[in-house]
Parts: C-alpha cells; sequence; structure tokens
C-alpha cells in the first residue's frame, strides 16, 4: 500500500480535481503490475495497474488507496475493469467521499465475490487527498495559509518592505508549493504592492489550468498587471462585492478576466461564500499567499485548514512592523488557533513549519 500511495503523488498537481490515486497488482510478494492516474480523461490507476499485468492478474491481489469508481464519468467504472480482469482480493485505504461512488464500489465488488479488506494506512490515504476529500463532502476546497516570516513573525517592515525576508533556496521551495495546489489566492493589496504573476513554476501539462484568484472587493486590480497580462500562466478570477463599478468589471472582462461577485460583510468579503464559489469550479486545493488582513480572516474565521510558514533567521521589529496574522486577534490564550501533527524542516538557511489548524 505504501507503494500506491507514492504512485499516487505521481498526479500531484496534474490529477485535479480527480483524486490522487496509485495501484498495484501483486501476487505474493511479486508485484504484476503497477500504475498512477495522471490527469481528469486519462485511465485510472487500477485500469494501468492491471492493463500491465494482464491475464496474470487472475487470482491476484490489488491495493489501491481509495475505493475504485462504479460510475461512467470521463472513463468507464473502474469495478468493471477488476471484474473482468479476475482480480480475487481488493486492498483499499479508504472509501471514496464521492456521492457517486461512496461505498458502491465496493459493494459491487463483493457482490461479485471479490474480497474486500478497507482501511490499510486509512490516516496517509485520507491526508493525502485531504482536498478531494473536503470539496467531496463539503463543496469547498482544502485551504493552506501560506507565508514567510521572521522569527517574531513579521512579513515586512514598519514601511512595508519585505524583500526579501527569507533566502533564494527558501523562495525556491515555496514556489514548488503552489505544484500541489489546484488554485492561489492573494488580496489586492498584494497585487497593488508587488505585482505578481503567481504563476507555477515549473509549469504542468495540467488538464486543469491553475487558477489565480484575487479578492478585490471594488475591482481595483490594473488591466496592466503582470497577473491580467499573462494568461499564458492560467486564467484569472477576480472576485469582488455586488457593488462595484459596472464599468470596472467589462474594462477586466475585456481583458480576459473572469470577474464574480459575493456578499460583502463588514470585514471584507464572505470568504465562506468565496470558497463556495471556488468549490464549484472544482478547486480542490487552495494556496492562500496574501497579507496579514487576509491571513487574518481565514484563521480567525475558522476556514484555515493547513499552515506553511517559511521561518528566517532574523528579527525584524517595531510594533507598526506588519504580521503574519492581522486583524482582532484571540482575546485569550485559549481562544487562539492550535497548529496540530506539526513538523519543522530546514530549508536554507531558514526552516519550513507545517501543521494542521484547529481551534484552541
Amino acid at each position: 500500500m505504501r507503494r500506491a500511495i507514492a504512485l499516487a503523488m505521481l498526479g500531484s498537481g496534474t490529477a485535479a480535481p480527480n483524486p490522487l490515486v496509485g495501484a498495484v497488482v501483486v501476487r505474493g510478494r511479486r508485484i504484476l503490475g503497477q500504475g498512477f492516474h495522471s490527469r481528469p480523461g486519462e485511465p485510472h490507476a487500477e485500469k494501468v495497474a492491471l492493463s500491465q499485468a494482464g491475464e496474470a492478474s487472475k487470482g491476484a491481489t490489488l491495493y489501491t488507496n481509495l475505493e475504485p469508481c462504479c460510475h461512467t464519468g470521463r472513463t468507464p467504472p473502474c469495478v468493471e475493469e477488476i471484474l473482468r480482469s479476475g482480480v480475487a482480493r481488493i486492498v483499499a485505504s479508504m472509501r471514496d467521499p464521492n456521492p457517486r461512488v461512496n461505498g458502491g464500489g465496493f459493494r459491487a465488488l463483493r457482490a461479485k465475490g471479490v474480497r474486500v479488506e478497507v482501511g490499510l494506512l486509512r490516516d496517509e490515504a485520507s491526508r493525502l487527498n485531504a482536498g478531494f476529500v473536503k470539496q467531496a463532502r463539503k463543496g469547498v476546497p482544502l485551504v493552506t495559509v501560506k507565508g514567510a516570516i521572521s522569527l517574531d513573525g513579521r512579513i515586512a517592515t514598519r514601511t512595508g518592505d519585505s524583500k526579501w525576508i527569507t533566502s533564494s533556496s527558501a523562495r525556491t521551495h515555496a514556489r514548488l508549493l503552489r505544484l500541489e495546489h489546484d488554485a492561489v489566492m492573494v488580496g489586492i493589496g498584494t497585487v497593488l504592492a508587488d505585482d505578481p504573476r503567481l504563476n507555477r513554476r515549473p509549469k504542468l501539462h495540467s488538464a486543469t489550468p491553475f487558477l489565480r484568484v484575487v479578492l478585490d472587493s471594488s475591482l481595483r486590480l490594473p488591466q496592466n498587471s503582470r497577473l491580467v497580462s499573462s494568461p499564458a500562466h492560467g486564467p484569472v478570477l477576480v472576485i469582488c462585492s455586488s457593488t462595484a463599478p459596472e464599468r470596472r468589471r467589462q474594462r477586466l472582462v475585456s481583458a480576459g478576466v473572469r470577474v464574480e461577485a459575493v456578499k460583502r460583510r463588514p470585514d471584507g468579503l464572505d470568504l465562506r461564500k468565496v470558497l463556495l464559489l471556488l468549490g464549484t469550479l472544482g478547486v480542490t486545493r487552495l494556496l492562500v499567499e496574501g497579507g496579514g488582513e487576509l491571513h487574518g480572516s481565514f484563521v480567525s474565521g475558522g476556514l484555515a485548514d493547513r499552515l506553511a510558514l517559511y521561518v528566517a533567521p532574523r528579527l525584524i521589529g517595531g510594533k507598526e512592523a506588519r504580521p503574519f496574522v492581522a486583524g482582532v486577534g484571540a482575546r485569550l490564550i485559549k481562544d487562539g488557533c492550535f497548529v496540530h501533527q506539526a513538523r519543522c524542516a530546514r530549508v536554507g538557511n531558514g526552516w519550513l513549519f507545517e501543521g494542521y489548524l484547529r481551534g484552541g
């Protein structure tokens, strides 16, 4: 099963909005066939592995990190392929949360006499497809809040200078995070200050283009920004309030930008509505690379799932320096957001701190 999970990871950045799936056909200790799902429309992992194994699949065991599908989408149901192969036993890590599957694949296999075992390496498999699971169950993507900070938690000095807090090797490593996500989001303040492209490097040949999202209540995004002028790096989605000027909307639309409006709250755009919108567009993993106010809104609203912090060995200081998480903040320590399953790794001359978020 660890081999199946390792194979599944090879589809990272290209398989979305489909899940990451790997499969291995074995008899005893011998691998007969193996494969992974690379992108929508391409064969599923089970079919790739069974095709490699051929006639040797009869009576063999198929390991896969996700329940085989039992419905017709861009490709035929994997259950039918498995039954034709003559596989005698299926070992799967977890049930597919997609309502069109959700145990149906297991039931269909058992009904035809295939032995089915579920639960091996369930936690690892769940983490691998956490975005797919959340989008299938709740209709919203998994949200990772990412940033580069000093040891005292600052993302910029009191003058707004932020280039560069971390080393070049840390920045190169940080760009790789985009390869694991379907979309990246920033606020308009970040765009006006830095004029980023928000592109993936290296560029992946994915069936689903990398979506670049800007929260811009009043549509201040300049037409000559690098975002608007770089359509080859992926579509740009600007989310504004319903009261944004129509002439600005039309100007951006004419430049090839998709503009969508959501309800505005007293503290800014309704981020829950924003996430639901992204869910309908097939986004399963969202990387938030905004400023302190945007980070604060996601964290205080309980909308952030993961944290990825590149920490530099420097102090900035000053009460007016920009914090990684702004906003009102917690009143009591016990009300703060707790990071669990935390881990820290050396990157360049600093560290990458990662973990999952939940209320303390």
